[in-house]
């Protein structure tokens, strides 16, 4: 009989302790989501670089051979890699919000080596693809997390940051009427 109560004691000690560490991690998730979900595990910031800062000089060569600069890279800049569940959660919505924009305005990065991917992000977007170093767009936006989006001013200055486009502040952006680049 006294195993008996020692069991059930056990058990309920267990029981109440599950539930205060589940109420634990609800209440963590739902700060993180209030925060806009822009922290990684362990409540680090996803973006280094924040609205008003300025990009430092880079040059990378797109998969059409263009070469981009911070000054041609002005607009929509995307961060996506093959092995991340959410660049391919959220290529959807970004090819459709991309696609008025126009090419001109929006450069991507890939990270990988995905062809269907690579080719669904060249309609909308000049595509870069990166290395296992980053390359050097990465490295000039800091950027070390997928998905993640930009809005750079044709001063070089970052006005956006977000990990969906409805985050970003593409009010601010001169489209051309064609939408079909600059």
């Amino acid at each position: 009989m006294p195993y008996l109560a020692a069991a059930v004691i056990l058990f309920g000690f267990l029981s109440v302790l599950n539930l205060m560490l589940t109420f634990g991690i609800i209440r963590r998730m739902r700060a993180d989501a209030a925060a806009g979900g822009r922290t990684a595990p362990g409540g680090m910031d996803l973006f280094k670089l924040k609205p008003g800062s300025a990009v430092p000089e880079f040059s990378a060569t797109t998969t059409d051979g263009e070469q981009v600069t911070r000054e041609t890279a002005a607009g929509v800049v995307a961060f996506f890699s093959e092995n991340c569940d959410g660049c391919h959660d959220l290529l959807p919505s970004f090819l459709e919000r991309a696609r008025p924009l126009g090419r001109g305005n929006v450069l991507a990065v890939f990270g990988g080596n995905e062809p269907e991917m690579v080719a669904q992000l060249e309609q909308v977007a000049r595509v870069v693809q990166a290395d296992r170093a980053g390359g050097p767009v990465s490295r000039a936006f800091q950027n070390e997390w997928t998905p993640a989006l930009y809005l750079l001013g044709e001063d070089g200055r970052l006005t956006g940051t977000g990990a969906r486009m409805d985050e970003l502040p593409l009010h601010t952006l001169s489209v051309p009427a064609a939408g079909n680049g600059r």
